[in-house]
């Protein structure tokens, strides 16, 4: 009887052993299959311009990258040395199967579906295919199909400029800067505002570096942050911002001079770094002791948090921590 308990004991152990072996193998093949899908949707997909563009007809370029083993990074862009960019699309696309990605913009899926060496962008429903409109000018829509290159891209026509479409809370900013000198424009244009949707122009010392969306103060509405690092060797950071007013316009915020707190300005030198953790502005800077070349700082790393509060005029950040961490 002992000997027939052992033996089944022994049976159902190398049943579980076999079971975890084979659902391992599975995880590692699905996810090696994964890791293979992503990598064959990476390259250039042109519109049907870009073989005329020599002659002068616009075109629109989808770039797909990876961003790791389950997501990709693409990025819509357009001739501009003739004209104002057509279209102008920024995400990040999960891998829905061997031959589609997806994406969700606004509550709304969007498709980029792959099939010899061409890509249809469509929506997944037909009534929300009007949201690939959103990305372009002068009636222009994302959807249709791309034919892949197998040669470089050729990014002669396309300009060095800072493009970028956020969207959060039913409101959209398409954000574009120059950057092709030491002075630039930046052009913010706001969509879904109920009374204003005027564009912003501002002339900017320096180039954008980055911009963000967020709803800072928690009141249902998004602020749009435009990060700006100053030409020459300094890198002075500074952020240009807007803030939605309930839905129906929208106003600056502003960002007091780091100059005008001693604590936060001693052995401060530029090369900001800016980011939103949260509902928090985060500023970054290695800090210079006295003696510092400016391209060898040796101080501790300063972080500055910074909060949206509501000012007499307008909102503005205020600081709410500074913390110091050591580099070494």
């Amino acid at each position: 009887m002992c000997v027939a308990k052992n033996f089944l004991k022994i049976a159902l152990l190398t049943i579980v052993v076999f079971s975890l072996v084979s659902c391992s193998e599975k995880e590692s093949n699905s996810k090696s299959d994964q890791v293979s899908n992503v990598e064959n949707f990476v390259g250039n997909y042109v519109s049907e311009g870009y073989s005329k563009r020599v002659e002068g007809y616009d075109w629109v370029v989808v770039s797909i990258s990876k961003q790791n083993d389950t997501m990709v990074n693409i990025l819509v862009r357009s001739r501009v040395d003739k004209k104002k960019a057509t279209c102008t699309f920024d995400a990040k696309a999960t891998v829905e199967n061997e031959s589609t990605l997806k994406t969700v913009f606004d509550g709304k899926t969007i498709l980029f579906s792959f099939a010899d060496k061409q890509l249809t962008i469509n929506t997944e429903k037909e009534e929300d295919k009007a949201i690939l409109q959103y990305f372009c000018s002068g009636g222009g829509s994302l959807a249709g199909t791309y034919i892949k290159i197998d040669q470089p891209l050729d990014d002669s026509q396309l300009s060095p400029a800072f493009i970028k479409t956020l969207s959060l809370q039913g409101i959209t900013f398409d954000i574009y800067a120059t950057n092709a000198g030491s002075v630039n424009t930046l052009t913010i244009q706001p969509r879904g505002l109920e009374i204003i949707n005027d564009s912003v122009v501002h002339e900017i010392d320096g180039s954008v570096t980055n911009a963000e969306i967020e709803d800072l103060n928690s009141d249902g509405w998004p602020e749009v942050l435009v990060y700006i690092n100053s030409a020459g060797s300094g890198s002075y950071g500074s952020v240009i911002g807007y803030s939605v007013n309930n839905g129906k316009s929208m106003s600056g915020i502003y960002l007091p001079d780091i100059m005008d707190n001693p604590e936060a300005s001693k052995g401060y030198m530029g090369h900001d770094e800016f980011a939103i953790v949260e509902t928090t502005l985060v500023r970054r800077f290695q800090t210079y002791n006295e003696g510092d070349s400016n391209a060898n700082p040796t101080g501790d790393m300063r972080q500055i948090q910074y909060k949206l509060v509501d000012g007499e005029a307008s909102r503005l950040f205020k600081i709410d921590k500074i913390l110091e961490f050591p580099t070494q």
